[in-house]
């Protein structure tokens, strides 16, 4: 199982929030790339970057940060936050990041959505199941829906997408554990996809339950910048 480190960024800062809220909102690092790098030297080789306040107004702000990340390093980066247009979304790939997160657009637009998969192949398409009480979530988690979690799983399958970033936000910055037996139940009602788990991830035991419960992927954040989980622990199970 892959565990892959995360920088959220709001104002060009490494930030995390709580449950996605914006007034819950701590400065870990003033400098992403200094952070991306120190994650590169202790041994990771993936990278999990958000935009925050192009997930919240749909206009990206760290354009300039994912092409000093991508030249300084040699990270696989998977990048969402804002991705509302055809055009957004060709930029970013240019600065070649290696998987582009789409979450609202494949609600709100289908067809537009289906010509970014179409356009940039769905290897390099990860979409993202943002969920609460099992109801994905869009607009940076401000707005609700009633598109229940596994039917947009399906969605998305039947484009060709087989890797899901899945983030309980209910767990989201709160250090409380992940929401294991959602992604138990996905992996086994979804036995041919790939599950990324993201929200909550609090211990070094809760991630190797992750990986006996068969998931792909791991994203931590909080628990690294609070020293929760050791850096050091973290890359002998994977990187």
């Amino acid at each position: 199982m892959l565990v892959i480190p995360a920088i959220d960024i709001i104002s060009g800062k490494v930030v995390r929030l709580t449950k996605g809220d914006f007034t819950k909102m701590k400065q870990y690092n003033s400098d992403p790339v200094d952070q991306a790098l120190e994650f590169q030297t202790y041994g990771f080789k993936n990278l999990h970057i958000v935009d925050l306040e192009g997930s919240k107004s749909g206009k990206i702000s760290t354009l300039m940060v994912l092409k000093l990340i991508k030249k300084n390093t040699d990270l696989r980066i998977q990048f969402g936050g804002g991705i509302r247009d055809l055009e957004v979304a060709e930029e970013i790939l240019e600065t070649g990041i290696d998987k582009l997160i789409i979450g609202s657009l494949a609600v709100k637009n289908k067809a537009l959505f289906e010509k970014i998969v179409k356009i940039a192949t769905p290897e390099k398409i990860l979409p993202a199941a943002d969920t609460l009480n099992g109801f994905i979530s869009i607009q940076g988690w401000t707005e609700k829906t009633d598109l229940h979690v596994e039917d947009h799983i399906k969605y998305c399958a039947g484009l060709g997408l087989n890797t899901f970033l899945v983030t309980d936000i209910s767990r989201d910055g709160m250090l409380a554990g992940s929401n294991i037996d959602l992604y138990r139940s996905l992996q086994e009602k979804f036995p041919g996809l790939n599950f990324i788990a993201s929200g909550g991830v609090q211990s070094i035991e809760e991630v190797q339950r992750l990986r006996d419960a068969g998931l792909y992927a791991a994203i931590t954040g909080k628990a690294l910048y609070e020293k929760r989980i050791l850096i050091e622990e973290l890359v002998k199970i994977a990187g």
